[in-house]
């Protein structure tokens, strides 16, 4: 069995051009190349594979044989890895990041963080992205580490050194539970009485903020380090607990949570912020993010609500 030889990207970009325009002569046309040199390219590609793509016999234009559109599909794949790696290394040399490596607050509307993303896959199409999700103290730690060039973090992260912060707007925290829950069947909640029922609460995995409490009412609690899994607890009736308006407005609409008037646990305003660290500076794409991130939180009005 024969091996077939290695084409030149040359010859790949004239068979291409060949296949993309008609005729040889209008591919000579394209390239600026006479349409000598165009037979000859596709002639030595011919000769290199071992195999005919033209069928040049009883036609005006040169019409792909079987093998020839088997070669189409593969040589476009070619093409476009070349373009990437030309991009890619332009970047590089243009002092744009390979990779940014991005943190979020669990608490960050998914529309909003899904909004930005794709704006910065068009706006950065050769940076690979790295994504990670993260609770409270986790989010700070992963930038302090190095592990992330870029965090969108909760407010606990105003009260850890070494950080570079700037505000990214808030979301509207709110106290829900089961509509058969106790807490939502009573017709009058009076102050304490959230303390006697079991609080749902998201567990920080960062030795940052180790033993610390945030938002939490009650005496008892369980606690869990994914916010779906608090989401479906809640649901559930296991407890009741504090969830981002955005995250349960569907489930407001439909009945399948309720909004708790608490008088000492309305909710309240988690605010967000952009973190870097000090030392090392978002670069070009990271810096693109950040201030996406700064425009869409200038937008957030939730009215008049205390932090939590």
């Amino acid at each position: 069995m024969s091996n077939p030889g290695t084409p030149t990207f040359d010859q790949l970009r004239i068979f291409l051009t060949v296949v993309e325009t008609g005729s040889f002569a209008a591919a000579g046309r394209k390239l600026n190349r006479a349409v000598s040199v165009i037979s000859y390219g596709i002639a030595n590609l011919e000769a290199q594979l071992g195999l005919s793509l033209f069928e040049r016999e009883g036609t005006r234009k040169p019409q792909l044989t079987p093998a020839g559109k088997a070669v189409l599909a593969e040589a476009r794949t070619v093409s476009t890895g070349i373009d990437a790696l030309r991009a890619k290394v332009k970047g590089l040399l243009e002092g744009l990041e390979a990779e940014v490596s991005l943190v979020v607050d669990v608490m960050l509307p998914a529309e909003r963080l899904a909004l930005i993303l794709r704006s910065f896959r068009t706006q950065f199409p050769t940076v690979s992205l790295r994504l990670h999700v993260e609770g409270l103290g986790a989010v700070a730690a992963l930038v302090l580490e190095g592990r992330a060039d870029l965090g969108i973090a909760g407010p606990v992260a105003a009260q850890i050194e070494g950080l570079e912060r700037c505000a990214v707007g808030s979301v509207a925290l709110v106290p829900v539970s089961a509509p058969d829950h106790p807490l939502a069947r009573a017709e009058t909640l009076l102050p304490g009485a959230a303390r006697e029922h079991v609080q749902l609460v998201l567990a920080d995995r960062s030795p940052l903020t180790e033993g610390r409490d945030f938002a939490v009412n009650s005496a008892h609690t369980w606690r869990l380090s994914d916010l779906g899994a608090k989401h479906a607890l809640l649901r559930e009736g296991i407890g009741w607990g504090n969830m981002p308006l955005p995250m349960v407005e569907s489930d407001l609409v439909a009945g399948t949570l309720v909004r708790l008037a608490l008088p000492d646990a309305p909710g309240g305003l988690y605010r967000f912020s952009a973190i870097s660290r000090r030392d090392a500076p978002p670069g070009p794409a990271a810096s693109w993010l950040m201030q996406r991130f700064i425009d869409l939180g200038a937008e957030d009005d939730h009215g008049i609500l205390p932090d939590v």
